[in-house]
């Protein structure tokens, strides 16, 4: 495998630059003065800051973006193998690293990498865990899956030995990593176009954990099942977490890390009693909803509290987090109608935003959900529907493809039917137009909507809200 040397920059060429990722770490290295240049299928505004940047940016994936003054090249794991652009740096017989590989070996030059693992959460986590470092003034390099205003944007180059990432699990991307503590915040069936089933994803995530070195440390949930066979052969320390409050937990357990006498708000937003290794540590309080952001605290602050962090930072930092962008985000309100937008796409996810949406000021909950790909609606179709029934009236738009083709055999109106089975008020529309007509309609002053999916579904509440 081709190695970078981060202390001679080369000349680096990125395909699919207009990503998330790929867009933040193109400028970080840019930034570290490498050669940078890029291509990505169309132009949007992270391809257009890129060039302001002064970053040499392709529209279109050609053969004739690949010159053989490039010393090595990046790729998306979307970019497929009879990609023009892709075959062009074969042939030229170019050095290649997929973004992973090169995150890996970038994660080397820290003294201490953190990587925040899990199916669900992982965008949260990953920015309490920044603000906390943030206001400490730790000086992190950061990397998260989505933007995160007090960065200003997804991608910040720090200075010191902390390097704070975001590590997903699908084509187990996260095995490339080189972290020296890892979290794991949960497990659960998901991303099953890649994964055989859930005892494929359980021992990725055990690989995960296993590339923690001696010295390194291991923050995870306390009550992920058969917890012992992800933990029982690990050569880094392991800290478990949870909550302990009989009012949340049937059976509590014993936890490193622990919740105590929880409480919410009117705006569903929770408090609790903080427990460190047996000893009370503070009455930590959130801005964020719900059940699950509260678990996703508890890791953060304990790494901070390993770090010698003071308890003050990290209270200071928690109640200056807001959530990050389309995390149960507050996007305005129209005719007394409360619009919320949430990235939930997974049965898990869509029950802890609707379970947090009780707790928020509300006549009728609305949920206008676009489900995020065949696969994993045809593998969780009655836990979306089960999920779904928590909200008082549902309408739901096509299924957004994204990386997957229609494969004929699965669609919203099936999941229309298992709604109506459980009785519940359910309604399918196949363009937005439609949906924006029909709730301006029929949702009246104090009802709240929520826009809820991974795709484009945020764009109904922002058009209803004239953004």
């Amino acid at each position: 495998m081709y190695k970078i040397d981060f202390d001679t920059p080369c000349r680096i060429h990125f395909i699919g630059i207009g990503g998330i990722s790929m867009s933040g770490f193109a400028e970080y290295l840019h930034t570290l003065g490498f050669k940078v240049s890029g291509s990505d299928s169309h132009q949007s505004k992270i391809t257009d800051h890129l060039m302001e940047l002064g970053i040499e940016i392709f529209v279109g994936q050609k053969p004739s973006n690949i010159t053989l003054d490039i010393d090595v090249v990046v790729y998306t794991a979307a970019i497929r193998e009879d990609n023009e652009e892709y075959q062009e740096v074969i042939s030229k017989n170019i050095p290649m690293l997929n973004r992973a590989q090169m995150i890996g070996q970038l994660m080397l030059n820290f003294e201490d990498a953190i990587a925040v693992s899990g199916t669900h959460g992982k965008t949260t986590t990953t920015s309490m865990l920044s603000l906390i470092f943030l206001e400490a003034a730790m000086d992190p390099t950061i990397s998260v899956g989505g933007i995160l205003d007090a960065i200003g944007g997804n991608i910040r180059m720090g200075k010191s030995e902390h390097f704070i990432i975001e590590a997903c699990e699908y084509t187990n991307t996260f095995l490339e990593f080189n972290p020296d503590r890892g979290i794991i915040l949960n497990i659960d069936t998901d991303h099953l176009d890649f994964f055989k089933d859930l005892e494929d994803i359980r021992n990725s995530f055990h690989q995960f954990a296993k590339r923690l070195p001696k010295n390194g440390q291991l923050f995870i949930n306390g009550d992920i099942e058969r917890l012992d066979e992800l933990t029982k052969d690990l050569e880094c320390e392991v800290l478990t977490y949870g909550i302990i409050d009989s009012a949340y937990q049937s059976n509590p357990r014993s936890y490193d890390i622990a919740a105590d006498k929880i409480m919410f708000n009117d705006q569903s937003m929770g408090s609790y009693d903080l427990y460190y290794k047996g000893n009370y540590v503070d009455r930590i309080s959130l801005n964020v909803v719900g059940l699950h952001n509260l678990s996703n605290s508890m890791p953060a602050i304990g790494v901070a509290l390993e770090l010698g962090i003071p308890v003050e930072k990290i209270k200071s930092a928690l109640l200056s987090f807001h959530n990050s962008k389309r995390r149960f985000e507050y996007k305005g309100e129209i005719g007394g109608v409360t619009i919320i937008d949430d990235y939930a796409h997974h049965p898990t996810e869509v029950l802890a935003t609707l379970t947090a949406a009780k707790n928020y000021p509300h006549n009728d909950i609305w949920c206008v959900f676009q489900p995020h790909t065949y696969t994993r609606m045809k593998n969780h179709l009655a836990e979306f529907a089960d999920a779904l029934s928590l909200a008082d009236k549902i309408v739901l738009s096509d299924i957004y493809a994204a990386r997957e083709k229609d494969p004929g055999d699965i669609s919203s109106k099936d999941l229309v039917k298992e709604l109506e089975k459980l009785g519940k008020e359910v309604h399918y529309f196949p363009c937005f137009d439609e949906i924006e007509n029909y709730l301006l309609q029929n949702c009246i002053n104090g009802d709240l909507l929520i826009t809820m999916g991974a795709g484009d579904i945020v764009t109904v509440g922002e058009n209803l809200l004239g953004l």
